[in-house]
Parts: structure tokens; C-alpha cells; sequence
């Protein structure tokens, strides 16, 4: 590729198997796919990052070393499959702290986009939640849904909307390189079985 693009994912629910409040490292576990999508990313040219809302912290649950030995962890299960392991941006706030980083407002994306050189609008959010389509929807980015933690919840309750729907973020890899290769002109060897949907939250 000759444009960078980037790929923001959420974290629980998306790359890991959704725990609230996941605290203990012992718990982390990719979900299937997972490292394989990041590394056939990367390999295609994309810049990665994970957005991920942490209101345990503000709550009390967990302190930023367990956050830190979470992400530890989970960096050692991506590399150990020969993945690269993102940049990670999180907030620590409640939804009732009134901060400008948790999701869906758009702090948090902003801050990696100046930090990475993108532009929010020109990159894909994948994720589970509402919060997560909302974020990406906010900044006229490329929202895709994965059906793996909330997402198949959500979509069924009809709370959620993007610009497309995957199985997982595997599948939604698929997307995002097909994409690229559209854009410079390039033969796409296999379509991705993926659902398209209005892009707004209901």
C-alpha cells in the first residue's frame, strides 16, 4: 500500500474474550482469529491501535498495575502467535466523571491519531458495543461491527448500527484488506462474507 490507513479496535469483546471488569491476567484470552488479523494487517501496511474504555479503574475495582499486567499479558499471547502488539489508549473514567476520553466521545482517538499520524476519519473503528460504532461514527470514520462479545446482543436487540457487520474480527480484517487493495487498484482474490448496514446507532 502507499496510504498508511489505520485500524482502531476496542479490546474486550473484540480481541479478547469479554470479562467485566477483567482484572487478573490468568483471564486474558484472545479471541480466536484475533492475532492472526493484526498480523496480516500489519503485514498489508496498516497502522493498528486499541481505544478502550477502563471505568474499573474509576470505580475502584482495579489499579493501573493490573491494567498494565492485563495488557502484559495479553501483548505476550499476541507475540507468542506473531502478531504486533498495538499502541494502547485507555480511559479510567466513569461514565459520570464528564472526561473527554471515554468512548464514544472522541478524545481518546484523537489523541492516537496525533500521536500516530492519522486522520480519525480516514480510519476504521472495529468493535462490539454501541460505544464503540458511536466513536467511529462521530469522527466519519469506517465502523465495523463483530458479532463476538455485545455485538450479536446488540445487533439481535437492534441498539446498534455501523457501516458493516463481521462475524469477528477476523472477518473484519478481510474487510479492511479488501478495502485497501480496492483502493490502489488491485485484484481482491476473495470477498469477504460481510454484512452491510445504514451507519448510525439506533
Amino acid at each position: 500500500m502507499t496510504a498508511r490507513r489505520f485500524a482502531i479496535f476496542d479490546r474486550d469483546g473484540t480481541l479478547i474474550v469479554e470479562r467485566q471488569y477483567l482484572s487478573d491476567p490468568a483471564q486474558v484470552q484472545l479471541i480466536p482469529g484475533a492475532a492472526q488479523a493484526l498480523r496480516r494487517l500489519s503485514a498489508m501496511g496498516a497502522g493498528l491501535a486499541i481505544v478502550t474504555n477502563q471505568s474499573g479503574i474509576g470505580r475502584g475495582y482495579f489499579g493501573e498495575e493490573q491494567l498494565h499486567a492485563v495488557h502484559r499479558r495479553m501483548g505476550d499471547l499476541l507475540t507468542a502467535e506473531g502478531a504486533t502488539v498495538p499502541p494502547i489508549y485507555w480511559c479510567p473514567h466513569r461514565p459520570e466523571d464528564g472526561c473527554t476520553c471515554r468512548k464514544p466521545l472522541p478524545g481518546l482517538l484523537e489523541r492516537a491519531g496525533a500521536e500516530l499520524g492519522f486522520h480519525p476519519a480516514e480510519c476504521f473503528v472495529i468493535g462490539d458495543n454501541v460505544c464503540d460504532m458511536a466513536l467511529g461514527q462521530g469522527v466519519g470514520a469506517t465502523t465495523i461491527l463483530v458479532r463476538t462479545g455485545y455485538g450479536e446482543q446488540l445487533l439481535r436487540a437492534g441498539k446498534v448500527s455501523a457501516d458493516y457487520v463481521a462475524a469477528d474480527v477476523a472477518e473484519a480484517s478481510d474487510l479492511i484488506i479488501s478495502s485497501f487493495l480496492q483502493e490502489h487498484g488491485e485484484t481482491v482474490s476473495r470477498s469477504p462474507t460481510l454484512c452491510r448496514r445504514p451507519a448510525r446507532v439506533a
